[in-house]
């Protein structure tokens, strides 16, 4: 039985076998570049969302994909077990200051472009980066020099740590403390920092915190 995750991870797979993310996919497919994002594949109250079949089959037709080939690629998926140890791979590093300036993300906030240095971590998964702390605004928490792991494709959920983009360029690492179909509820990890809440259409992206090194 083809599961909600397994299906979702499938389309990830044609956008990688394409070098392409997975709104650069979407876009190709004549799609809405939005369509295929993580914050897509759940509802505001954590309910999972399925692509729609005519989605899927613009898709599969952007990607030079049959159907056949789809359903192998959800099967391999689900057959795919993750190993107790896994080598570290090479993830793109960036100083959480760059962060705000155009060419290093696409609009699903997957890493793009030129600029960025590089760090071996274990076990990421693609489409992972790492974003390093620079100043105090984040303390007691998050300190300078801190490295956070960042994974776009991961569910997020309230109270989760995560990077917020704007769409005027504001690159933020707070708490995720409501979402709602209109608007995003951000909690400062410094205590000197006021909780900020913004309208759906004034954020570009929400990725999350994963991971990090201190």
């Amino acid at each position: 039985m083809f599961s909600h995750d397994h299906i979702w991870a499938a389309i990830d797979r044609v956008a990688r076998s394409c070098d392409l993310s997975p709104s650069a996919l979407a876009r190709r497919a004549g799609l809405d570049s939005t369509t295929f994002n993580p914050s897509k594949r759940f509802s505001a109250d954590g309910r999972p969302r399925w692509p729609s079949t005519e989605s899927i089959a613009k898709v599969l037709e952007a990607g030079g994909v049959s159907f056949d080939q789809f359903a192998s690629l959800v099967s391999a998926v689900q057959s795919t077990t993750t190993p107790a140890l896994t080598k570290p791979r090479g993830v793109p590093l960036l100083g959480h200051a760059q962060a705000g300036h155009d060419g290093y993300f696409d609009d699903a906030g997957f890493p793009i472009g030129e600029g960025w240095d590089r760090i071996d971590l274990p076990g990421v998964t693609e489409g992972t980066y790492a974003l390093e702390v620079s100043g105090r605004s984040m303390e007691p928490l998050y300190r300078d020099g801190d490295i956070l792991v960042v994974s776009p494709a991961a569910q997020i959920r309230r109270g989760d740590r995560v990077v917020a983009r704007t769409r005027s360029g504001e690159v933020m690492v707070k708490t995720l403390q409501r979402r709602t179909a209109g608007s995003v509820e951000l909690g400062s990890i410094n205590p000197d920092f006021p909780t900020r809440k913004f309208d759906v259409s004034e954020i570009e992206w929400i990725a999350r915190v994963v991971w990090v090194s201190q």
